[in-house]
């Protein structure tokens, strides 16, 4: 399915690893000019070196003057991937203020359930707000992800068994599958699809 990404805008936050740096790939590859944001300078000369003509920013979007000054000099963007995230897996009542600050995601499901709402909320909030400006906004919910984090954290055949039995194709899903969903809901091929959240978990959440 032709996308129709080449020569569009696009600005990749969390681009040196796993989940941004494949979108970034994947970008550049339908000819999309990419802006890639990441907090370490290594990841993003890697990624130039693969994805030529890239325009890297190397920044911690923690630190929000810091933000605006490495932004305030891109220039405009015509599409978003905000995926730059943290994730500290403690126990809820271990969480330190330093963890709860930088990360939602902790290894107890009810709060990750909460803070999934939560940003789900805020797209479809976000939508409502800016579908007059014509300005689509969708989230992409992926559970488990092959990542070098996720394969670290679920190679363990034990531990990932418990997980694997609550999702009914039996699998973890691959960073080319959040991939193909988010370059799907940037292109006009979802031009209708806004304030959506679109599940990539293999049926986990039909549980």
């Amino acid at each position: 399915m032709e996308l129709f990404l080449a020569g569009r805008r696009v600005l990749v936050t969390g681009a040196g690893k796993g989940i941004g740096r494949g979108t970034v790939q994947a970008l550049h590859a339908t000819g999309a000019r990419v802006v890639a944001v990441s907090r370490t300078q290594a990841d993003l000369d890697s990624l130039v070196r693969e994805c030529p003509g890239i325009e890297p920013v190397c920044v911690d979007l923690g630190d929000w003057e810091a933000t605006e000054r490495a932004l305030g000099s891109v220039g405009p963007v015509d599409l978003l991937v905000n995926n730059a995230a943290v994730a500290l897996l403690q126990p809820f009542l271990e969480v330190t203020k330093e963890a709860f600050d930088r990360s939602f995601e902790v290894n107890l499901r009810a709060v990750i359930q909460v803070s999934q709402g939560a940003l789900d909320m805020l797209t479809k909030v976000m939508a409502l707000e800016l579908g007059p400006h014509k300005i689509r906004v969708n989230a992409v919910n992926p559970t488990v992800v092959m990542t070098s984090m996720g394969q670290a954290t679920w190679s363990d055949p034990h531990k990932a068994k418990t997980m694997l039995n609550r999702i009914p194709l039996g699998k973890f899903a691959e960073v080319e599958h959040v991939v193909n969903a988010i370059l799907f809901l940037l292109s006009d091929r979802s031009g209708m699809t806004t304030g959506s959240t679109l599940p990539v978990e293999g049926g986990f959440w039909a549980c």
